[in-house]
C-alpha cells in the first residue's frame, strides 16, 4: 500500500511538472561567466533543480560516510571498555573471594603466652 502511494504521489508530480514546462517554454537569457545563451525557462528551472538535488545528495552521502565511520569507531572503543569493565569485574570478583577466605579461616590463638 505504501507504495502505491508513494506510485500516485509521483504520477501526480510528474503530471504537475509536465504542466509547468507546457506553460513555461519561453526563452530566457542565462549569463555565463564566458557568455550569454537563451534557454527555455523550463531547462533552466530543472536544470537548476536538478544540480541542485545532485549537490545536496552529495552532500547527503558525505555525511553519511562520515557518520558511519564515526559508528564503527565508537563501536570499537565500545567493545574495548566493556572488555576492560568485564577484566576489572573479574578482578573484583577475585579479590573479594580472596577477602572472604581471609574472614572465613579461623583465628588461632596462642596459648603459650598465659
Amino acid at each position: 500500500m505504501k507504495f502505491q502511494w508513494s506510485l500516485l504521489f509521483g504520477l501526480i508530480f510528474a503530471v504537475v511538472i509536465a504542466l509547468f514546462a507546457v506553460y513555461n517554454v519561453d526563452a530566457v537569457p542565462v549569463n555565463y561567466v564566458f557568455g550569454t545563451a537563451d534557454w527555455p525557462l523550463i531547462l533552466v528551472i530543472l536544470g537548476s533543480a536538478l544540480l541542485g538535488a545532485l549537490l545536496s545528495g552529495t552532500v547527503a552521502i558525505y555525511r553519511s560516510f562520515m557518520l558511519s565511520r564515526k559508528v564503527k569507531h565508537l563501536e570499537k572503543e565500545l567493545e574495548k571498555k566493556e572488555a576492560s569493565i568485564n577484566a576489572l569485574q573479574n578482578e573484583i570478583v577475585v579479590h573479594q573471594e580472596k577477602s572472604l577466605e581471609v574472614v572465613e579461616k579461623p583465628i588461632e590463638v596462642n596459648k603459650d603466652l598465659t
